[in-house]
């Protein structure tokens, strides 16, 4: 069988060394260059490959293709795969056909890494043989060649999900379902949708489905199709769902309940080590599933207090002269912005831009009239920002770097004051990535705090 892998990122070379260890023919094909790491293992494997474009007459060769998510369905190379009718699956898909382990699959617009990291390290800390996969740890598809585990916590994306076909999870969690990729997806919000209800294809009845239940879209799209799996909503306070197996919510003492069907979890939600609703949500999630896989309570319970942050998502980034920076790079649309803006305080500056999804800003100006003191728009062309928040908040800054940025914001706040980065906007049109803008961002704080000393 011939198996072509369109990308040679951690994903596609984990899929390649799969596909190796199964009997395939393999041939890697990467339009960009591929980073060095990734070459000498493909060399140290005998994989055969290609960068700085495509060999279509190779590719066009292949009876299957596994398609790195980053490439994006207009790509000329998969509509050229898809006329031919040659199958393009994702990584994960390759990988479901050659373990056994339960599945832990969690998706959403916002809170995806900070739930699937919180899951695994409730399952690593309990003893579980636990692999993490998807868009943080490493290739699922590297780990079922090469190791052995019993469960994986997979943190999916639209991308991912939209070439999945047969891959069956065992708990499936949907988070929130906000705008988000709307370029993707042809500016319909509907497409979007489907592509993260891809999730529950292939649930059974011996499964489960998570997810937030005052969600307006997904409770929408719940009432438009049906799942055989349990269902366990979770939400700030409690109502009947009807068909729900179990559920969590906080009680009017502020405790924390998450109940599966072999136990009843009750913790107060001041131990939990993650501050904010969006962060009770996600610890909600992550109890449900824990307790579904008869992880003891209190090993949650314990887990749930002692777990660290996940980097570039509201993380502090150090105090200058009394004012507070938080780094929350992560934060690539308006839905995110929202969460970190709802768990600041007032006299907040926040630093928005970058390169716009088709962004709504309307969803945050209530939180931003009631906590921002400034807004510091940062990207190449900020014109939009600009015109949608001029004459909304006291004061507004067009930059173009993040040095610009950080100098504005050392010049305008006052002791007391907190500098948010929640840029609202993916970072490439500046950085390399999200997490460059943060480290570039706490580079900056730790340089402001250094001179100020």
């Amino acid at each position: 069988m011939n198996l072509v892998i369109l990308g040679g990122g951690e994903s596609g070379v984990g899929a390649a060394i799969l596909g190796k260890d199964k009997g395939y023919n393999v041939f890697l094909s990467d339009s960009g260059t591929i980073p060095e790491r990734y070459r000498l293992q493909l060399e140290a494997e005998g994989i055969e490959w290609e960068q700085g474009g495509h060999s279509l007459d190779r590719i066009l060769a292949a009876d299957e293709v596994v398609k790195s998510p980053g490439i994006p369905p207009t790509a000329p190379v998969v509509k050229a795969l898809v006329e031919k009718g040659i199958p393009v699956i994702s990584e994960i898909e390759l990988a479901g056909r050659f373990t056994d382990a339960r599945m832990v699959c969690i998706t959403g617009s916002n809170g995806k890494t900070t739930t699937t990291l919180l899951t695994y390290h409730i399952l690593k800390d309990a003893g579980v043989n636990v692999g993490l996969a998807g868009n943080v740890g490493r290739s699922l598809a590297l780990q079922v060649a090469r190791e052995h585990h019993d469960v994986y916590v997979i943190e999916l994306s639209s991308f991912q999900l939209e070439n999945m076909y047969r891959f069956h999870a065992n708990i499936a969690v949907i988070l929130n379902i906000t705008p988000d990729h709307l370029d993707r997806y042809d500016y319909e919000m509907q497409n979007y949708v489907n592509a993260k209800f891809r999730i529950l294809q292939n649930l059974t009845p011996r499964d489960a489905f998570i997810y937030w239940q005052d969600d307006p879209v997904i409770r929408r799209q719940l009432e438009q199709l049906t799942t055989e799996a349990s269902r366990y909503p979770f939400a700030e306070h409690r109502h009947v769902d009807e068909g729900a197996e179990s559920c969590a919510w906080v009680d009017e003492e502020d405790q924390l309940h998450a109940d599966t069907p072999n136990q009843k979890l009750r913790m107060p939600r001041a131990e939990l080590s993650l501050n904010g609703l969006h962060n009770l949500y996600n610890s909600m999630a992550a109890a449900l599933s824990a307790g579904i896989l008869d992880i003891a309570k209190e090993d949650i319970r314990k887990a749930l207090s002692n777990f660290e942050g996940v980097e570039h998502r509201l993380e502090p980034a150090g105090t200058v002269n009394g004012v507070r920076y938080i780094n929350d790079s992560k934060a690539t649309n308006v839905n995110s912005t929202w969460y970190a803006l709802e768990s600041m305080p007032t006299d907040t500056v926040l630093i928005l831009g970058g390169k716009d999804k088709g962004n709504d800003y309307s969803e945050i100006l209530p939180l931003v009239k009631q906590k921002v003191k400034a807004i510091i728009c940062m990207g190449k062309d900020n014109a939009k920002l600009l015109d949608f928040f001029t004459d909304e908040v006291a004061a507004i800054y067009d930059t173009h770097s993040m040095a610009e940025a950080i100098g504005t914001a050392a010049a305008i706040t006052v002791s007391g004051d907190t500098v948010l980065l929640s840029p609202c906007c993916a970072s490439f049109d500046l950085f390399k990535s999200y997490e460059d803008r943060g480290e570039q961002f706490k580079a900056a704080v730790k340089a402001l705090k250094e001179g100020a000393e």
